[in-house]
């Protein structure tokens, strides 16, 4: 049987393109998924655990099937333990022919080159940024409500009478924001 498998990162995107390509390459199964390569994958492993020796195993690129070089081969050798062979489209891969491994190992350790050198230069950006005396996220800063709140617990908690749950549930806070809320610091 030849299977194929395609996957998108995000539910807005289609597979069209992959499962036309897929079918005219002559899939006779196509395991579909949008998710993160980052994520759980199980339609890949559905895919996987169905293949049997002898069956084909066809993805419309490398990039769709790993998310890392050591991932991408350590798929590939169980596919080659199994005896299946293994054919990305796009790549113009095929496990077949030696040359198809090459390849394989080659465009599998440019892609990760590439993701490398992104993540450094994404690095190196924010570490730039934060020199400049720039830095991510939500701006800091108190709100007036945040600190109407924090006079109202500190002075709650001056009435030993009360219990940390009954304050909690008079102002509607959670444990962790009371002592959060408790513990900042007077202006």
């Amino acid at each position: 049987m030849i299977i194929g498998y395609s996957r998108v990162s995000t539910s807005e995107q289609n597979l069209n393109l992959q499962n036309d390509a897929l079918k005219e390459f002559g899939c006779e199964n196509i395991y579909q998924e949008k998710v993160s390569s980052f994520k759980s994958r199980p339609e890949l492993q559905k895919a996987l655990s169905f293949l049997r020796s002898g069956d084909t195993f066809v993805v419309w690129k490398l990039d769709r099937l790993a998310r890392s070089l050591t991932e991408l081969l350590n798929i590939i050798d169980d596919l080659n333990s199994r005896k299946i062979k293994f054919v990305a489209i796009r790549d113009k891969i095929d496990t077949d022919s030696a040359m198809g491994k090459f390849q394989l190992a080659v465009f599998g350790a440019m892609a990760e080159f590439e993701r490398d050198i992104i993540k450094e230069r994404t690095l190196s950006g924010l570490e730039a940024a934060r020199i400049r005396g720039r830095v991510g996220g939500r701006p800091r800063g108190t709100s007036e409500d945040t600190l109407k709140k924090v006079k109202l617990v500190k002075k709650m908690r001056e009435d030993k009478s009360l219990s940390v749950e009954d304050i909690c549930k008079q102002i509607s806070l959670s444990r962790s924001s009371f002592y959060r809320l408790l513990n900042f610091p007077d202006n």
